[in-house]
């Protein structure tokens, strides 16, 4: 799961070098079977809170390390202990830690700015709040705009019966969609300027399909808000819990915060000293571990500089990134055999996805790049997802640029946009749900959300595939 050019770097630490997390593990001998454990984890995260609400608050931490140690113990035995542990910290040290202490830094840092006041939130306002929150996407990351603007919009509607469609419509557009203009938006667009794309490339190429997408989406939630408004007129009055008063923002110490760790970030991306520490096979490169180290120091310093005042009136507190770090280190995990059944590409179990993204004389299917990398995004982390499709399209970003730029596009789109198909699609979708519940928005259910998503979102991105892709 991240913002600023952030969210943008968290990628270059996914992907400080071209191997995945699996790499080492031989996908095209491995059957789906392996795929159990990440799929277990799924189901658990989708129905724990539904059927087995107390238990899953409580032991959530516990069940996610069960299906991680069904992913560690096998491989360990069928592929030994050395590649095993190899592979498994690959993925630990190389992808989630810098990606859970970006994430931790940005919660904390965001957390310390206050949006004070409240304005009412009606339809008009509503749309206002998240249009600001998908423009600042672009530039903070997808993180940081969702964890800035969720609270201000959660108050202007808490006096609202129906509010929690407005929490579905900010994952959709200010934690997804939003972020799909600049390689600061979301880590694929990142990997992708990494990998050699054009800065402005993804601007230029993703904009039309990003603006019918966002406009669309836009203009749906605005319909429902009015609907549900003009229902809301009929029923009791419930007494507003943040009364309207002047908007200001506070904390404007973490800033400055916020701006250093993207400069730690792209310090990361652009500073190549060329020494690395190796630890059991894993090699750490130093502007990596220099990135973290500073941007755990800025989280400290915002946890120094903040006013303790502002960050109560957030609601801030550890549960949402306590329970994002701790599912989504068995993501990671779990995710490890079913990435390196994906890299092993026709010789691997999942050849028939393979084959889709090709047509019958040869060349490459938009379309089918557009819905696998979205699908697959859905579920699995969209970074490692974009970059499996980039090398299927053939890796060299000048040749994908030019002569395949609509099949970079389609990759582009699909893992930015399909992040919002579930809430564990994208890092900030997630930590949008917590702290949504937490506030006491009555939030959809895993599958309840998915509905919403396939009600709203499928549609658009069909006719949106049709119109740009096909």
């Amino acid at each position: 799961m991240h913002p600023v050019k952030i969210l943008a770097t968290l990628i270059a630490v996914l992907t400080a070098g071209p191997a995945f997390a699996s790499e080492g593990l031989p996908g095209a001998t491995m059957s789906l079977w392996w795929a159990l454990p990440f799929a277990g984890l799924l189901l658990s995260i989708a129905t724990g809170p539904l059927l087995f609400h107390h238990t899953w608050e409580h032991h959530y931490g516990k069940i996610a390390a069960v299906w991680a140690a069904l992913v560690v113990v096998p491989l360990a035995f069928a592929f030994g202990p050395h590649l095993a542990t190899e592979a498994v910290l690959h993925a630990l040290l190389t992808e989630y830690m810098p990606f859970i202490i970006l994430l931790f830094a940005l919660f904390t840092i965001a957390g310390g700015i206050l949006v004070a006041g409240n304005i009412h939130g009606t339809p008009l306002t509503n749309v206002g709040l998240l249009l600001i929150g998908a423009l600042m996407a672009s530039v903070v990351g997808t993180t940081g705009a969702s964890m800035i603007m969720i609270r201000p919009i959660i108050r202007a509607n808490d006096n609202r019966p129906f509010n929690a469609h407005v929490v579905v419509f900010f994952i959709f557009l200010v934690s997804n969609i939003g972020g799909s203009l600049t390689p600061l938006g979301d880590p694929p667009l990142f990997v992708g300027f990494l990998r050699g794309v054009d800065f402005f490339w993804t601007t230029i190429h993703i904009l039309p399909d990003t603006l019918f997408v966002g406009g669309v989406v836009l203009a749906a939630f605005l319909v429902l808000d009015i609907i549900l408004h003009r229902r809301e007129g009929g029923l009791p009055k419930v007494k507003d819990p943040t009364p309207d008063s002047k908007v200001r923002v506070r904390g404007l110490p973490n800033l400055p915060l916020l701006a250093s760790v993207i400069a730690a970030i792209l310090l990361s991306a652009y500073w190549k000293p060329g020494v690395s520490v190796s630890i059991y096979g894993v090699a750490l490169e130093l502007q990596n571990l220099v990135r973290d180290a500073l941007i755990l120091l800025l989280a400290l310093a915002s946890l120094a500089v903040s006013r303790k005042e502002y960050r109560e009136a957030n609601g801030f507190n550890w549960g949402p990134i306590a329970e994002v770090a701790k599912l989504f280190a068995a993501i990671f995990v779990c995710i490890v055999p079913v990435v390196a059944i994906l890299q092993a590409g026709n010789e691997g179990a999942l050849k028939p996805l393979v084959a889709m993204v090709t047509t019958a004389s040869g060349g490459p299917n938009d379309l089918a790049y557009f819905w696998l990398t979205g699908v697959l995004s859905s579920f699995l982390d969209n970074a490692p997802t974009y970059l499996v499709f980039f090398e299927l399209a053939g890796g060299d970003a000048q040749h994908l640029m030019t002569d395949m730029a609509t099949t970079l596009a389609a990759i582009s789109a699909g893992a930015v946009f399909m992040g919002a198909n579930t809430y564990i699609g994208n890092a900030p979708n997630f930590m949008v749900y917590a702290i949504a519940r937490q506030r006491g928005v009555n939030m959809p259910s895993f599958f309840g959300y998915m509905a919403w998503s396939g009600v709203v979102l499928i549609p658009t991105f069909i006719l949106s595939s049709w119109i740009f892709f096909d």
